[in-house]
């Protein structure tokens, strides 16, 4: 199938490619809640610096799109990179590389804090026993032993 759009697409078990959200100019990251009913997508923009959120419906659609979080002030006050990759915490806590370094939001939406890296962040992933975060931030690979775990 010829990619129609920029978008999340879907591919079924059976191969068959459906574009199932096309509300984002540059959708990048994607990450699950742990009970896997919402999507998170990032938008990869500077001019709109966002996470989504969509329900997942039983079919594999989705539902109810909604700005999970708008760094738009956090780029304004000059902290460098756009909304990129990101992994979730079995609380639900989204770590997701962004301006700044990687920003720690809440299922709620709400801005916990940001792990500093000091240049653009690309993404990030839980290793080790799941409470170690790697982060790829320009030319290094960082390493942050966390009091949480990452979903397995």
């Amino acid at each position: 199938m010829p990619w129609s759009a920029n978008g999340v697409y879907r591919v079924t078990p059976g191969g068959d490619v459906t574009l199932v959200a096309q509300d984002l100019r540059f959708p990048n990251g994607i990450a699950f809640s742990p009970d896997e009913r919402t999507l998170y997508v990032s938008n990869a923009e500077s001019s709109r610096p966002i996470w989504m959120a969509y329900d997942v419906q039983p079919n594999g659609t989705l539902a109810n799109g909604r700005v999970f979080f708008d760094a738009t002030a956090l780029v304004k006050q000059g902290r460098r990179g756009v909304p990129d990759g990101m992994r979730v915490d079995r609380a639900g806590n989204l770590f997701a590389a962004g301006p700044g370094g990687v920003l720690v939001i809440s299922p709620q939406g709400k801005h916990l804090g940001t792990i500093v890296t000091g240049q653009p962040t690309a993404n990030c992933t839980f290793g080790d026993d799941g409470s170690t975060l790697y982060v790829t931030a320009n030319n290094q690979l960082l390493r942050v032993k966390l009091t949480t775990k990452g979903t397995p």
